[in-house]
Parts: structure tokens; C-alpha cells; sequence
């Protein structure tokens, strides 16, 4: 195995993705298990047909204003550990090692481990093997690391197949929703179930939590920058491409839910994929939908596992984590202690907790960094148009991660990305705003939940202190 105290250089991470790589990493990053089970969880908060479809394009919507502020901050700064180093440009160390430690210990892992539990659940259900959910659940999660150690091609291969699979499913349960399946209540129905108020706008964002949960992960395909063939013009392109197709299919589930189950009927079944599949197509309908389910979970994690890795590489790189999460296998090139690492916390934490205890720690913590990284982009754009007036900037300016070779303190942002954000600055304000509004109703409506999150993160500063004075001592 090499390490950068081994080779005197800093670990070089093999560029082997392109375009539909990227696009399948964005979409295999957002679909998981929500959109499978988290209509029931909006028909609880909002109950009428137009506010639950209004809750699933509102939350595209701010996913897609996401992707825009994600692909040119992609475009500035095309580098292994993507939001990590977004964060630590635009503001401090310290800012992105919370991030860090937030997405070790909180989101990446939470999400990936209430992922797992739904997995572990339908794979139960169509093998009836004697084991807990915890279990499966591990287990799963063991295999995708070892998986994710031969290699990113390997990793990708596996991630990208299961994405297809994932889509095809969908399209199967849309295109029975509307064929098969009789429409059990009229959908136009008033559009409010109560009078505009705080209480209805407190019921929303609410309903946001588990519809942003569900499209959640879009940034996920930045940490892998550094392995892209071209990762200014294909992020960016796969970004935009991956979630505004996510967006068709999320909206056409939702609509298919409602038609068939009523948003009554949808308030009252937790697993409305498998009711509209069993309406459809009897018991066999609801073991496809189960094997769909298990797969596209599959996928989720398949994902989770090739791309977050890649951000505890890039802080040990820094010299912000233990220097062996830099190691790289010699014959791969992939970060094998990083992605070790990642699987192991996930399984713990897959054994610690319930599925909906998970979601609502994740999306408190995972929000606020969402919020925090579009006003990254307005501190490049006003870095931008400082240096576009001094005679250094002419030449304009290029990234040098921890792949390729140059310190840390020559990083800075290109002055002419291949893609800019329409609408800014009000589009991102608009983000920056709906994302701490979904973690202002998150905590008040799950305020134990959320606070464990919180507490986790919070931990995170006097760490990152204590580092730095061990590592100079």
C-alpha cells in the first residue's frame, strides 16, 4: 500500500469517470428508499392532493436550485472532497473538519444506515432469512465496502448498474399506478386543508423533511471530482441532467400514490409503493416492488460508499484526520482505509437506531451545511470580481487539490467557470433560505431527535482544535 510519507508526494487518485458516470452517481445518490416510503410520512403533515404534489416539486425545486450552486462550485473548484473543499476555501479549516466529522458521524453514515434498515427489511420479506434487520443491514453494508476496496471503476460499474435497475423500477410502479390501478378519490380536491397560516406553513416544511431527505445526496457527486476525466464541464452536466430526471420520476411516484390510495388512504399506509403495486398487480405486484426496493436501496448505499470516502481522504491529505485515512492501495488507487472507515460507522450505527430516529438526526444536521455551502458561492463571486480588476487574475486561476501534487495554500477558484447559476443571487438565496427553513421545522417539530445530531456536530470544533495542538505538539 502507498501512503504520502511513503512516496514523499501527496496521494494521486486515478481519473478513470466521465459523463454518465457522473450522471449515474447524482441520480444513485439522491434515489434510495424515500421515494418508496416517504409519501406516507408527507400525507401525515399535509393532506390534500395539490400539497402533497406541491411538497415533492417544492423539494425538486430547491434541489435543483442545489445542482446549479453545486455544478459552478464544481466548475471553481473541480477537486477531490467537493463540498469539503467548498467549505474550506470559502471560509476556514475548522469549518470544513466540522463538516467533515459532521458527515462521518451524522449524515453520510445516518443516511446510509437508515437506508440499510429499509433494505434489510424487504430483503427479509422476499428471502425469509432468520436474521434481524441489524444484521442484513451490516452485512450488506460489509459487502459494498469490499466492493468499493478494488477499485473506483469497480465501484462505479456495480453503482451505475444498480442505478438502471433503480430506474426501471420506478418506471414499472409509475406505469402500473396509471394503467392498472382504478383512481380511488377525484384529485381535485380544494387545495388547502386548513386556512393560509402559520400553522399551514409549519405543516410544510414538515412535509419538507422527509421530501428533502428523499432528494438528498445530489451533492454527493462532487467528492469524486478528482476521479473524473473532466470534471468541470461533466459534473456540472451530470448534476444538472441526474436531478432534474430524478425530479420526473419522484413527481410521477408521488402523483401515482395519490391517484391510487386517495391522500387519506396515503396518510394511512406506510409502504404506499407496495399498496399501489399489490392494487395493481395482486401479491406478485408487491414482491416486485419489494425486489425493487431492495436493489434500489442497494444502489443508494453502493453510492454512499464510493463517494463520501473520498472526503476523509482530502482531510487527511490536509493533515486534519489520521494520516493512514490518506493511504492509498497501490494496485487501485482508491482510499481503502477511508472507505473502510465509512463502512464500519455506518454499520454501527445501523445497529443503534429506527429508521425514522435516523432521518430526522440526518436532515437537521445535513441542511444547515447545504445552506452554509450556497453562501460559499457568494463568497467566490465577490473573490471573483476583486481579483477580475488586479493584474494576477488576468491569467486566471487553477485548482490544485490534494491530487495533484501542489500545497494546499495555491488552491484557489478558477475566474471563469464553464457554468454559472441562473437567477443568482436570488435563486441562491432562495436555496440558502428553504434549507434553513426545513432544519428550523425539523427541529421543532423532532427537537430530540434533531438535537442528538447537533450535539454530534457541535462536538466536532473542539476536536478540530485539539488536532491541531496535537499535531504540533
Amino acid at each position: 500500500m502507498t501512503t504520502q510519507s511513503q512516496t514523499g508526494a501527496r496521494p494521486h487518485l486515478a481519473r478513470q469517470l466521465g459523463l454518465f458516470d457522473a450522471t449515474m452517481i447524482v441520480m444513485g445518490g439522491i434515489i434510495g428508499a424515500g421515494i418508496f416510503v416517504n409519501s406516507y410520512d408527507v400525507a401525515q403533515q399535509v393532506h390534500t392532493p395539490v400539497l402533497i404534489l406541491g411538497a415533492w416539486l417544492a423539494g425538486g425545486m430547491i434541489a435543483l436550485a442545489g445542482a446549479f450552486i453545486y455544478a459552478e462550485l464544481a466548475a471553481r473548484l473541480p477537486g477531490t472532497g467537493g463540498q469539503y473543499v467548498y467549505l474550506r476555501e470559502a471560509f476556514h479549516p475548522s469549518v470544513a473538519f466540522i463538516y467533515g466529522w459532521a458527515l462521518l458521524l451524522v449524515t453520510q453514515t445516518g443516511g446510509m444506515a437508515a437506508v440499510a434498515i429499509i433494505f434489510a427489511r424487504h430483503f427479509r420479506e422476499l428471502t425469509h432469512v432468520p436474521l434481524s434487520d441489524s444484521v442484513v443491514a451490516g452485512l450488506a453494508l460489509a459487502l459494498l465496502t469490499i466492493i468499493n476496496c478494488f477499485g473506483v471503476r469497480a465501484g462505479s460499474n456495480v453503482q451505475s448498474g444498480l442505478m438502471v435497475i433503480k430506474i426501471l423500477t420506478i418506471v414499472l410502479l409509475i406505469i402500473c399506478g396509471l394503467l392498472f390501478v382504478r383512481q380511488s378519490a377525484p384529485l381535485l380536491q380544494p387545495a388547502l386543508d386548513r386556512p393560509p397560516s402559520l400553522s399551514l406553513l409549519t405543516a410544510m416544511g414538515a412535509a419538507l423533511t422527509p421530501v428533502m431527505f428523499a432528494y438528498g445526496g445530489w451533492q454527493t457527486a462532487s467528492f469524486v471530482a478528482g476521479e473524473m476525466r473532466n470534471p468541470r464541464r461533466d459534473l456540472a452536466r451530470g448534476l444538472l441532467i441526474g436531478v432534474c430526471g430524478v425530479i420526473a420520476l419522484y413527481v410521477g411516484v408521488s402523483f401515482v400514490c395519490v391517484r391510487a390510495l386517495s391522500a387519506n388512504g396515503l396518510a394511512q399506509t406506510p409502504t404506499p409503493a407496495s399498496a399501489v403495486m399489490r392494487l395493481a398487480w395482486g401479491e406478485r405486484g408487491a414482491a416486485i416492488i419489494a425486489c425493487g426496493i431492495a436493489i434500489s436501496t442497494l444502489g443508494f448505499l453502493s453510492q454512499g460508499m464510493l463517494t463520501a470516502p473520498r472526503v476523509y481522504f482530502a482531510m487527511a491529505a490536509d493533515k486534519l484526520f489520521f494520516k493512514s485515512v490518506a493511504r492509498l492501495s497501490r494496485s487501485t488507487h482508491v482510499p481503502f482505509v477511508a472507505i473502510a472507515l465509512q463502512g464500519a460507522c455506518a454499520i454501527i450505527i445501523a445497529f443503534s437506531g429506527r429508521y425514522d430516529q435516523i432521518l430526522h438526526y440526518v436532515v437537521s444536521v445535513d441542511f444547515i451545511w447545504f445552506g452554509l455551502t450556497g453562501v460559499a458561492l457568494f463568497v467566490f463571486r465577490r473573490r471573483a470580481s476583486a481579483s477580475a480588476s488586479s493584474a494576477s487574475s488576468e491569467a486566471g486561476f487553477e485548482f490544485a487539490g490534494p491530487n495533484d501534487g501542489r500545497g494546499a495554500a495555491q488552491i484557489t477558484q478558477s475566474a471563469a467557470p464553464e457554468f454559472r447559476v441562473p437567477g443568482h443571487p436570488f435563486t441562491t438565496l432562495c436555496f440558502v433560505a428553504a434549507c434553513w427553513l426545513i432544519v428550523i421545522s425539523t427541529i421543532n417539530k423532532y427537537p430530540r431527535n434533531s438535537m442528538i445530531g447537533l450535539l454530534i456536530m457541535l462536538a466536532g470544533l473542539p476536536v478540530y482544535y485539539f488536532w491541531r495542538w496535537w499535531r504540533r505538539a
